[in-house]
């Protein structure tokens, strides 16, 4: 494989239009989403100095999520997901300039300030499961893992670059300021939604009937097939698929057992003194591998094993996080959270390129639902996990064996789930070549 082919896969932005708009929208989406994080937390702190209310930040993101992330796989599967996607959209930039309207005000009341935040929430979890199913039904399948490398590389780079900026904004012009770059980024978001192709559900079939039969009237005296409802709920779906419930079953191994981030603190201030710049390069470290694993994600998107390629990856993130517990030269702790985040990185873009390749459309928009929520609570409980098990024994301890227990449970998922250890992405779809006239020519010998 040539140097060029490791590196970022761009074949996506240059195959489909509608998807290189949705990818820098959504860019753009993200890096004022990551400025709007921050000033929240800024401006909560701000009108309470309280690190309680701080804390209720997570509450007033994540219950929404959960309530409304289920929800939004229903209507993804049972609507048109251009149709879901501009109107939750929309609602997220309404909610969005409604947080720049209170600033605006000077809003006093932090409930109301936490209020608009869930509403935001709500909506772009009633949304997520929608916007996840997207790039396989504008992408070829041999291109939906590096389109969603693509994303994960945007989303890598505003965690790196959003906090820095947000800084930079609230410092000269306050938090209306950075609620309005967030409404602009969102603006642009919806105007790339706007642009979409209509995306319908695409039912299933009765057993043994042609994929086209329910798109014609048949033939004389002949009646449409009718169409087969999917079954109640995307669980059914991953459960009966040993692929799906083993990449799930892979990554809440990988984060509930070993997510780090709670542990930052405790760990910068018993190694490395408190140094609040130390605590900072802990999240840059991440984000650093993340983009440099995106970088040169084209090897990793290429590779058809993406089922060995997660596990793989799984593992890698659990010995980095138990070697950055056993590290000491701040030099060495900050290459094991590169490490870390680079498998994270492989991690997500295999099991996100697999779980929309081997869901059926019907039940694409319910079963990302279970992604998304498995992938905002997993990390979430992680964190709990971690800082619950380092108040009764020490940082460090609860770092090693998370770590440890993560790449073992991932080890079990390998050693059980055959078809995930061996699943193969679909081949490139050959064009049909047109037949060929036949000629009537005499050969050689009989002329």
């Amino acid at each position: 494989m040539s140097w060029s082919a490791r590196l970022l896969d761009t074949r996506p932005l240059r195959s489909s239009h509608a998807f290189r708009d949705l990818w820098m929208a959504s860019t753009l989406g993200s890096l004022g989403q990551q400025i709007a994080g921050v000033a929240v937390l800024a401006q909560v702190w701000d009108l309470t100095g309280s690190p309680g209310w701080t804390g209720a930040i997570g509450i007033a993101t994540a219950v929404p999520i959960l309530l409304f992330g289920l929800l939004g796989g229903t209507l993804a599967d049972a609507a048109d997901r251009r149709s879901v996607l501009r109107v939750t959209t929309a609602g997220h930039l309404l909610a969005g300039a409604a947080l720049f309207a209170q600033a605006w005000a000077g809003n006093e009341h932090v409930v109301a300030l936490l209020s608009l935040l869930a509403v935001q929430a709500a909506f772009g979890a009633l949304g997520a499961p929608a916007r996840r199913t997207i790039p396989v039904r504008l992408l070829p399948g041999d291109q939906v893992a590096a389109g969603l490398a693509l994303q994960n590389v945007a989303f890598q780079a505003s965690m790196l670059v959003g906090p820095a900026l947000a800084g930079l904004v609230l410092a000269q012009w306050g938090f209306s300021a950075a609620y309005a770059i967030q409404a602009v980024a969102g603006t642009a978001s919806l105007a790339a939604v706007v642009r979409l192709p209509p995306m319908p559900p695409i039912p299933l079939m009765p057993p043994g009937t042609r994929p086209d039969a329910a798109a014609t009237e048949g033939a004389e005296g002949a009646s449409r097939p009718r169409l087969r409802r999917p079954a109640r709920g995307g669980w059914r779906v991953i459960l009966r698929r040993p692929t799906l419930w083993g990449a799930f079953a892979t990554d809440v191994s990988a984060t509930v057992l070993a997510m780090p981030i709670a542990l930052f603190p405790l760990v910068n201030e018993i190694r490395f003194d408190g140094d609040p710049r130390t605590l900072g390069l802990f999240l840059s470290a991440v984000a650093v591998g993340g983009i440099t694993a995106g970088m040169f994600s084209g090897a990793v998107t290429r590779w058809r094993r993406g089922g060995a390629v997660q596990l793989t990856a799984a593992s890698v993130w659990g010995l980095a996080l138990a070697g950055f517990g056993l590290a000491s030269p701040v030099w060495l702790a900050l290459g094991c959270l590169a490490v870390a985040g680079a498998a994270d990185t492989i991690s997500v873009v295999t099991r996100g390129a697999l779980v929309q390749l081997e869901t059926p459309d019907a039940y694409r928009g319910r079963v990302s639902s279970v992604e998304h929520v498995v992938g905002v609570a997993g990390p979430e409980l992680g964190n709990f996990r971690g800082g619950l098990l380092a108040s009764f024994t020490s940082a460090p301890f609860a770092l090693v064996s998370g770590g440890l227990m993560a790449a073992f449970g991932v080890a079990a998922v390998a050693a059980t789930n055959r078809p995930l250890r061996t699943y193969r992405t679909p081949a490139p779809e050959l064009p049909e070549l047109p037949e060929l006239p036949e000629l009537n020519v005499r050969s050689e010998r009989t002329s």
